[in-house]
C-alpha cells in the first residue's frame, strides 16, 4: 500500500468517526483524487483533513467540510444539482460522483479552466460549467433539488431560493465576519422555507458581480 493510499484510508475513516455516514458520500471522496485538485506546493498535504489555498485568494475546502455539505444535501443518482464556487473542481468532482448532474458557476476564468482540464482528465461529463456571477445562479437550468454554495453571504442570495425546486436543499455558510459563518441548510416545502443551523465554519466571501462572458459545456 502506498503512502498516499494509507493516508486516504485514514481520511475516510476520520471522516466516519466524525459523523459522516452516507456511503455514497464517502465513496466519492475516496474515489476523487484530490492530489489532482491542490497545488503543487502542498501536494504533501493533499489527503490530510484541512483547507489548502489555491490560485485568485481561494481555497480548496476542508475534506471533512465538502462531505458534510455534500451529506447535507441528501443525493441520489437522481438529482440535479447546482454549484456557486468551482473554485479548483474537487466539491464539483465529488458531487459529480454521486448526484446526476452538476452544474456549477466560477466568477474566475483562470479557476475554471483548469477545473475544467480536471474534469476532463477525470471524465467527468455530467458536470456543466459556467463563468458567471453566483448571486444569480442559473435561471435557465431551474428547477434544481439541490444547491450548494461554497463561499459565505451576508445572507441568503434570494435568486438561489427561487432556483429551488420543491423538496429541495440549499446549503450555504451565512454570516459577515471572515472569521466565523453558520453553514445553513434551507428547504423548499409546499408551505415555503424552512431553515436549519448546521455548524459554524470559515469561507471566503460570496462576492457579487457581472461578468464578461459565458460558456457551458
Amino acid at each position: 500500500m502506498s503512502h498516499d493510499e494509507a493516508r486516504k484510508i485514514r481520511l475516510i475513516m476520520s471522516l466516519r468517526r466524525g459523523g459522516i455516514t452516507d456511503s455514497k458520500v464517502l465513496g466519492a471522496l475516496e474515489r476523487v483524487p484530490r492530489e489532482l485538485f491542490v497545488d503543487p506546493a502542498f501536494l504533501d498535504q493533499a489527503w490530510e483533513d484541512r483547507a489548502l489555498p489555491i490560485a485568485q485568494g481561494q481555497t480548496i475546502s476542508q475534506p471533512f467540510i465538502v462531505a458534510f455539505m455534500t451529506q447535507a444535501l441528501e443525493l441520489t443518482d437522481r438529482t440535479k444539482v447546482l454549484e456557486i464556487g468551482t473554485g479548483s473542481g474537487y466539491q464539483a468532482a465529488v458531487l459529480a460522483k454521486v448526484a446526476r448532474r452538476v452544474y456549477t458557476i466560477e466568477r474566475h476564468k483562470e479557476l475554471m479552466t483548469t477545473a475544467e482540464e480536471r474534469f476532463a482528465r477525470m471524465k467527468l461529463h455530467n458536470i456543466h460549467t459556467r463563468i458567471g456571477d453566483g448571486w444569480r445562479g442559473w435561471p435557465e437550468q431551474a428547477p434544481f433539488q439541490a444547491i450548494i454554495v461554497t463561499a459565505a453571504a451576508p445572507h441568503v442570495p434570494e435568486a438561489l431560493l427561487e432556483q429551488l425546486g420543491e423538496g429541495g436543499r440549499l446549503v450555504i455558510p451565512i454570516g459577515r465576519s471572515s472569521d466565523l459563518q453558520k453553514l445553513v441548510r434551507y428547504r423548499r416545502t409546499k408551505d415555503g422555507i424552512v431553515e436549519e443551523p448546521l455548524l459554524d465554519v470559515r469561507f471566503v466571501p460570496l462576492v457579487p458581480g457581472d461578468v464578461k462572458a459565458s460558456a457551458t459545456r
